[in-house]
């Protein structure tokens, strides 16, 4: 009930609506509107209170909630149900337990902060409290396992819309699961799945965002970046959750469809990074090996598989994020 007072008390703007009005929305006891009301006050919500004109929201908190983050859901939206945390050790870890105990594909995993978040490969994921965005979708794709990198292309997509959505800048990506602004990082995306040879018992995409962050550590502080330093307007960390998970739904049910991403390639390569520009591909995954490990040549985009095209010697040879590394000639990008 508090999704629904929410997105009501939003949409009436500076409008006051009455305790009167929301009973015969909502089609409960005006006992239980004000219940709602008292425990969104609790939580940070500022909600006046006016005798005869009934309630207004005049201010919220910068809180990944669950009722405000499904308050700014589309009513038809891929996303099912929010499970939201102060502190959890990984969303991934979190989506991965929902998942083996039959939890439905389209629950999204948010916190606030994560103790153990994972990126590429295995590197942690620094995290901090209050400022960005931790979440993780449980998916259940009729897909065989071959096919699942493909969520990772179009998880950056959803990302970059949602980005240009709610913040109005236009992000890039990094192939196969970065997604940048002005050459430096701000979101990392990781895909895990249980499978079979044949067959996708679930997936878990994770999506790390860095939103309200004012500095970074001298190590990272030249790759990377976040909304607030690239807009200078603190970032709605609940509405852009909720927007990612919308983008993301459309994308994927496509997807499923289609069985490839040549509906997306068009899309993908239009804010593909290194998109006709010279890069550095590292066979083997390993990025500070010089030498023979190490294979120049051009990105000229990605094709229905999600292999990024690289023109090394006149020759088009299609590579495969689970194989290789790619860095730009001069740096992260």
């Amino acid at each position: 009930m508090k999704t629904e007072i929410l997105r009501i008390l939003q949409e009436s703007g500076d409008e006051f609506i009455s305790g009167q009005r929301l009973c015969e929305m909502l089609g409960v006891t005006r006992q239980a509107v004000w219940k709602n009301i008292r425990q969104l006050k609790e939580y940070g919500y500022e909600i006046e209170s006016v005798s005869n004109r009934g309630y207004r929201l005049v201010a919220r908190p910068d809180k990944l909630y669950t009722p405000e983050i499904q308050g700014f859901l589309e009513p038809e939206s891929f996303c099912k149900r929010v499970e939201c945390y102060d502190t959890i050790d990984s969303t991934n870890l979190r989506a991965k337990q929902l998942a083996e105990t039959g939890e439905p594909e389209g629950t999204l995993v948010v916190a606030d902060k994560q103790t153990a978040g994972r990126g590429r490969r295995g590197r942690d994921w620094s995290s901090e409290p209050g400022v960005d965005i931790y979440m993780s979708y449980v998916l259940r794709p009729d897909l065989p396992p071959s096919q699942v990198s493909g969520i990772t292309l179009l998880t950056a997509l959803a990302a970059c819309k949602a980005i240009r959505n709610v913040c109005g800048v236009q992000a890039e990506i990094k192939w196969p699961n970065d997604v940048i602004i002005d050459g430096k990082k701000i979101c990392g995306i990781l895909t895990e799945m249980s499978s079979e040879i044949q067959f996708v018992h679930y997936a878990v995409t994770g999506i790390g965002i860095n939103a309200n962050r004012k500095e970074f550590a001298d190590s990272i502080k030249d790759k990377a970046t976040s909304l607030y330093l690239q807009t200078g307007k603190p970032v709605d960390r609940a509405r852009l959750t909720a927007e990612f998970a919308n983008c993301f739904g459309g994308y994927y049910h496509r997807y499923l469809q289609d069985g490839n991403l040549s509906a997306f390639v068009e899309e993908y390569n239009g804010i593909l990074a290194n998109f006709n520009r010279e890069v550095c591909v590292y066979h083997g995954m390993v990025e500070d090996v010089a030498g023979e490990d190490v294979s120049h040549g051009i990105a000229r985009g990605i094709d229905k598989d999600g292999s990024l095209l690289v023109e090394i010697d006149g020759k088009i040879q299609a590579v495969m994020s689970g194989e290789v590394s790619v860095r730009g000639v001069y740096g992260y990008v």
